[in-house]
Order: C-alpha cells, then structure tokens, then sequence
C-alpha cells in the first residue's frame, strides 16, 4: 500500500537562469505553501555551472536540482544529474542518450505548447522529433504554457491575470492523445509543473509580476505515493522522490483551484493482485476504485476514450477487458463550469 503523500512542485527557474529569485527565497515560497519538496530545472544553456551540492534540505523542504536542457526546440526536463552542464546543439536524442549516460532521466517539456499570441508572436518551445526513445515521459500539464495561450490582447490578459486559477485550461488534447498512444506501446509517465519564472512585466510605465512564485508554486503540482514516509536523510529522500517520479506514482493536480490530497486510484483484481498509481500487471478480472478529496466529476478513461463519469466524491468500476486506464477529476465553479483539476498516472492491464 502506498499510504504516505508528498507535494512538490517541479520546473521552476531561479535566477541562475530566467527566474527572478534566488533558490532560498523560492523554497521559502514553498514553505510558506507547506510543499514537501521542490525541483529547479534551470536552463542549462545559461548556466555556467550545476553545483548539486546546493540541493538538500531547506528547512523542511526538501530541494532538488534538475536541467531545462534545448535551446529553441526539444526542452527537456532532465533529473538525478551528477555535476555537468550538457554540451550545446545536442539533438534531441542525443540529449536523451546524455541524460541517461549520467544516470539521469528525463521528460519531454510542454511539447505542444502554442505561445502566447500577445506581445510574444505565439513564440513555441515545441518538441517536434517524435522519433526520439528513452525519455522516461512527458510533462503532461504546464501552467505557464496553457496560461500564455489564451493571452490575445491586454484585455485577455488583464481577466486572465485576475482569474489565473478560474481559466486555466488542462493539458491540451494533442498532448493527451500523443500520451495516450504512447501508454498502447509501453509505459510512458507523466508529470505537471509550473514553469515559474517569478517574470516581471513592464508595459508603458507599469511594471508588476502577474505570476508570482508564491502564485505559481501552488498551481499545477505532483503528489507522489510513497509505501512510508519520506526519510529526513537527503540521500534517501532524493531516492524517494526520484523513484516515484520514473515510476508514474503520482497524480497531477491543480492545487489552487482545491487541494487534491486524499486523491486515490486503485485497481483490486480478484485473484488479490493489486495496483496502483503507475503499476503494470497481467489482466485479471476486478475493480477500479477512485476517491477524492472533495465533491467532483470523475472521468474513466480507457486507451485514450472516455467510457464512464460519476459526480461525487467516490465511484467503482468493475474491468472486464484489458487496457490502459487513468482518471481525470473536473471541479464546478460558478460561472466557470468544469474545471480540469486532477489528471492521473495510468494502471496497466496488459
């Protein structure tokens, strides 16, 4: 059983980079926001260097260090790095193959992200060579990049920055389907960051920071599963986080919009052969139970197609018949009607 629950956010900046604080501050931010742990993946084409030493324990925060490792296309999240900067102009694969020679593992960032059509020119930091093999996965839900698309004019963007938590929309269908198909061949994990920046804006005389790190480090975050708690020992809480993350134990959420702790998602087979979160087995007949920590609509999808919804705060599904299945958990809000809030990691049947 995987009773034990931690909250991080991952893919943020700091000012070694783009960002705008330094890495004390941030894990401030995420103390305040009462985060378990907290991952930096920097740009490493503007690093001079990637000193691990500084991860560790911020308090009770425990502080990783990764890589945003491409230039113009091919960002790759990179995690479990020794202490290198990659070389440039790698090409997609070849940043892949460096990031497991360093024993690393890695996901491919907000790969059909579309940019934000005001100001920026729907500038996209695409990953267009779906060829590419060895990525542990895929960053499913990227907070900036579905914020900045809906950015059209000052207009747009003066009511997105008001209702940043309202709007925000779920990862998007092609990022979805692409996973989908991915999960028929192997399995492919996913996880959500925020890609927080802490940017400064200026217009005319005006200048403000619409996202800010106390903001952002709350919005899309992971929750790992653990089978105990999390070690106070850095050497092994590292090795706790990591593994959840290469395994798929974890669930997506937008935690700004309702905190997602208490979110559960279980396959009971009938011959006693359980799963979870993230796990493979061989087919057996049983039952998919979901739990939620507050009232919901829940989505059961099944190799990519919706095949059942509930509204409520629990719903069990018998199986009969193999497949990937994962969950996707909408939320009412006036006005707004269903939001995206959680997105799971799928159980496999094969």
């Amino acid at each position: 059983m995987f009773d034990f629950e931690y909250v991080g956010n991952l893919h943020i900046h700091t000012n070694l980079s783009d960002g705008s604080a330094d890495r004390l501050k941030i894990a401030e931010s995420a103390s305040r926001l009462s985060l378990d742990f907290i991952i930096t993946n920097d740009h490493s084409h503007m690093m001079e260097a990637f000193n691990q030493d500084e991860a560790g324990f911020y308090g009770k925060v425990l502080v990783l260090l990764g890589l945003e490792i491409g230039e113009r296309y091919h960002h790759y999240l990179a995690f479990d790095l020794k202490e290198k900067i990659p070389p440039q102009n790698l090409s997609p694969q070849q940043t892949i193959d460096w990031v497991t020679e360093q024993g690393g593992f890695g996901f491919m960032a907000h790969p059909f992200e579309k940019g934000m059509p005001f100001r920026e020119k729907s500038l996209a930091y695409t990953w267009n060579d779906l060829s590419v093999s060895g990525h542990t996965g895929i960053c499913l839900w990227n907070f900036t990049s579905r914020w900045k698309e809906r950015i059209k004019s000052i207009l747009h963007g003066l009511f997105y920055v008001y209702f940043n938590t309202q709007g925000l929309q779920g990862p998007s269908r092609e990022t979805l389907s692409y996973w989908d198909e991915e999960c028929s061949k192997r399995r492919v994990a996913v996880i959500g960051g925020s890609d927080a920046h802490g940017s400064v804006l200026h217009w005319k005389h005006l200048a403000f920071t619409p996202l800010t790190y106390d903001y952002l480090l709350n919005s899309i975050n992971i929750h790992i599963l653990l089978n105990r708690k999390m070690a106070r020992d850095f050497e092994e809480a590292k090795n706790n986080v990591y593994n959840a993350i290469k395994e798929g134990r974890l669930f997506i959420a937008h935690d700004n919009l309702y905190p997602a702790k208490g979110f559960r998602f279980h396959f009971f087979s009938s011959d006693g052969v359980d799963l979870y979160i993230g796990e493979e087995g061989n087919f057996q007949p049983g039952q998919i139970v979901v739990e939620l920590p507050s009232e919901g609509e829940i989505r059961l999808i099944k190799d990519g197609k919706t095949i059942e919804r509930w509204k409520g705060r629990e719903a069990v599904y018998p199986v009969s018949e193999r497949g990937v299945y994962r969950i996707e958990v909408y939320r009412h809000l006036f006005f707004f009607g269903w939001r995206p809030w959680i997105f799971s990691n799928p159980i496999y049947l094969r």
